[in-house]
């Protein structure tokens, strides 16, 4: 089981239309709440963790869009 899923998680995913469209629709609504903190955090520390894990979330539901 295990060797299977990292055959699946390290493989090149490529994105059919379909997968194409959700990808833009996760990438566009991360973009938009990053404005949206950059709006209201101020410059900290606490607005680049925020940042990066919002990057983490983009990623993460890519992944998870183009692993399965």
């Amino acid at each position: 089981m295990m060797n299977q899923q990292i055959e699946n998680n390290f493989k090149y995913h490529k994105a059919d239309e379909a997968k194409g469209a959700q990808h833009d629709k996760v990438r566009s609504a991360c973009k938009e709440l990053a404005y949206v903190l950059d709006d209201l955090l101020p410059n900290s520390r606490e607005k680049s963790l925020a940042m990066t894990k919002l990057e983490e979330v983009m990623m993460w539901a890519n992944a998870g869009i183009a692993r399965n």
